[in-house]
């Protein structure tokens, strides 16, 4: 008596091989890459959001390609400074901390805690650390 089976991925009848568990390589395919996703870790995932937002902050706060911007202000936003791509050291020492292209400096003036935010040079490239 043959027992019928199923498709893992769209619970269609199954014939042919008693072993097979798909209807077709679409349908194997899709349960594959559905797994995949279900299964990345969500320690990458959180990085990745947080550097998107961190991007879209510091876009949203340099249009001119340098500004200072006080600290509060962008960490009230979800700005978070523990997350970057790469940094960058001038000719006076100062590292500048970037997410992609827009880099930031934390800067203390008067008491008050504020971001140098620069976008990403040509000349910075020679000069990477």
């Amino acid at each position: 008596m043959e027992q019928n089976r199923v498709c893992q991925a769209c619970n269609k009848v199954i014939s042919g091989r008693s072993d097979k568990k798909f209807c077709d390589s679409y349908c194997k395919s899709s349960f594959h890459y559905q797994k995949m996703i279900e299964d990345t870790p969500k320690f990458y995932s959180r990085v990745d959001k947080q550097l998107k937002l961190n991007r879209r902050i510091l876009k949203i706060y340099n249009k001119a390609g340098k500004v200072t911007v006080r600290s509060n202000v962008v960490l009230d936003l979800g700005f978070d400074p523990n997350f970057f791509t790469h940094y960058w050291k001038n000719n006076k020492d100062e590292v500048y901390l970037f997410v992609y292209e827009f880099g930031f400096m934390k800067k203390k003036e008067s008491g008050i805690e504020k971001y140098v935010l620069v976008k990403w040079q040509d000349y910075m490239f020679k000069k990477q650390l």
